[in-house]
């Protein structure tokens, strides 16, 4: 069994991001919910727990809803790291205080709005293992100084017995607390936001170092594990697995297929909705190459059936997830000992669809392999990948085999093409779409930002084209025409839960707008999305 660090969500946007630095120190994350103790307390009473991070918190210390963190996780015996309030938690516990912070107040006129982060420099006090050795530079007297994303609208007024201040600010006097006796450290500020300019040193120092964890988490270790892992679960059954082309389910196809061979039916539905030339990129790399065994069904006219006339973008995805899920049971009625469905359902999706698990967050929209099976599809589910975050998808990817090409792809949503369509779905618009994507991904690809020596497409996280349900006035061959409009969407981001759109060189913005519209037909403009996530959500719908 893995050692493991607890990242106990309070109901902040952050906690993901503190999961994704522990794993970046080669150690297990696992995040629960402090609203689902039932959870919680299994998780403290199984072997393997090396230390516990108490995250931030959107709510604020004295609101209503102000989540409490039970007096059972303080009583685990291994080091502890409470991070904004999270900190404000522990020092309450332990018998501090904490109270708005009148600095802040007097300073910014901010006193009512839940998690606002400030960038501010800490000082480091008292030497304390967490911190020491770990600075941004350091002032005149020799004091150490960082950089930090501040947590500030209440603070620790008043230390707990046996604490000591292990970082102060301007705006914060008590911006660190630490009992080293009892491995308790808490900081004001975020070392998961990036605004932290040693945030990866400071949870690397407290999972490696404090905790004690040997970083056990692997990528090859893993390989072997899951594929012992689904040979005892599913032993000689059949599984079926629906195959999109994305990277998610085409990893969980590679992974599955190492386990249990020709066990393993691949059903690659064609939604209608697929990038251009997908369904036969899919089926030669993942049936010719590898080998593995694929039902290839062609369910365009259904989908597109079913989507006429529907505008609202989560009637598309329930009806899109709906459709797919029926062609699924069409299919497992013609696999007589088919008693499993496999899908690439990674980490983000169950927090996400699951509103963080904490009741605090709001679900933005719902993931399509998340959430359970109806009743008549007869089939267990395997979820290969529920425990891996994406990057950690990408690098069990290339583990299996696959090609960095396929591996590295930009995300494409479940419900394909049919997002990137605002309003009605219709056939000649995925049509014009697809090919308008192509020469945008095209382009990407083939521009060479010269000072990083990577193509755009490697410089962003994610682009892709939208179909808009407006018409503009355009000219050619001087003759008027009133046609359709191709947004550009992209942006770059390290986890996806924030990002800033791609600031792409204007010749190749221009280059793309003048091959869109005179290759593709149908479109007489071309614009680009420069709105940020948030306020923006990344795709469209």
């Amino acid at each position: 069994m893995h050692q493991r660090i607890l990242v106990l969500d309070l109901g902040s946007r952050f906690t993901q991001l503190i999961a994704r630095q522990v794993r970046g120190a080669g150690v297990y994350a696992q995040i629960l919910p402090v609203t689902n103790m039932a959870a919680v307390n299994q998780s403290l009473a199984q072997p393997g727990l090396a230390g516990i991070i108490l995250s931030g918190s959107d709510a604020l210390d004295d609101a209503a809803d102000a989540p409490s963190v039970p007096s059972v996780v303080f009583d685990a015996r291994v080091p502890m790291l409470g991070i904004g309030y999270g900190m404000h938690a522990m020092a309450l516990h332990y018998g501090g205080q904490v109270t708005l912070n009148a600095n802040l107040v007097a300073q910014t006129g901010i006193s009512s709005v839940s998690g606002k982060q400030l960038a501010a420099t800490v000082r480091a006090r008292g030497h304390t293992k967490l911190l020491d050795g770990i600075q941004d530079r350091s002032n005149q007297a020799g004091h150490g100084l960082l950089d930090v994303s501040l947590a500030a609208v209440g603070c620790v007024t008043q230390l707990p017995p046996g604490f000591v201040r292990m970082a102060s600010t301007e705006l914060c006097d008590i911006a660190g607390m630490a009992d080293q006796e009892r491995a308790r450290y808490g900081a004001q500020f975020h070392p998961e936001v990036a605004g932290t300019t040693q945030g990866n040193r400071i949870v690397h120092r407290f999972v490696r170092e404090l905790c004690g964890c040997t970083g056990d988490w692997n990528m090859p270790d893993y390989v072997e594990e899951s594929v012992a892992a689904i040979r005892n679960q599913v032993g000689d059954d059949t599984i079926i697995l629906g195959l999109s082309g994305g990277v998610d389910s085409s990893v969980a196809a590679a992974l599955i297929h190492r386990a249990i061979g020709k066990q393993l039916v691949c059903v690659f539905v064609d939604h209608g909705l697929l990038r251009l030339n997908e369904a036969e990129q899919v089926l030669d790399m993942m049936g010719d190459h590898l080998g593995i065994n694929i039902v290839h069904v062609d369910a365009s006219d259904q989908f597109m059936q079913h989507l006429t006339s529907v505008t609202d973008p989560e009637a598309k995805r329930k009806i899109i997830g709906r459709e797919f899920i029926e062609v699924f049971q069409e299919q497992a009625s013609k696999i007589s000992d088919a008693r499993w469905l496999a899908q690439g359902t990674i980490y983000p999706d169950v927090i996400e669809s699951a509103a963080s698990g904490s009741g605090k967050a709001v679900a933005v929209k719902s993931h399509h392999n998340v959430g359970g099976l109806p009743d008549t599809l007869n089939l267990k589910l395997l979820e290969p990948l529920r425990d891996l975050f994406k990057d950690e998808v990408r690098e069990l990817g290339i583990s299996l085999g696959l090609p960095p090409a396929m591996v590295h792809r930009h995300p494409f949503p479940g419900p394909g093409l049919g997002v990137r369509i605002l309003g009605e779905v219709r056939r000649d618009y995925a049509d014009t779409l697809r090919r308008a994507d192509a020469i945008f991904i095209e382009e990407l690809h083939n521009t060479l930002d010269p000072d990083r020596n990577q193509s755009w497409y490697e410089l962003t996280s994610q682009a892709f084209a939208v179909f808009l349900p407006v018409s503009s006035v355009g000219v050619t061959d001087g003759g008027r025409r009133y046609e359709p409009v191709i947004a550009l969407r992209a942006v770059e981001t390290t986890d996806f839960m924030s990002a800033r759109w791609a600031r792409l060189p204007y010749e190749l913005l221009e280059r793309v707008s003048t091959r869109i519209i005179s290759e593709v037909g149908g479109v007489s403009r071309v614009v680009y999305d420069i709105s940020g996530k948030p306020p923006a959500t990344i795709e469209w719908e």
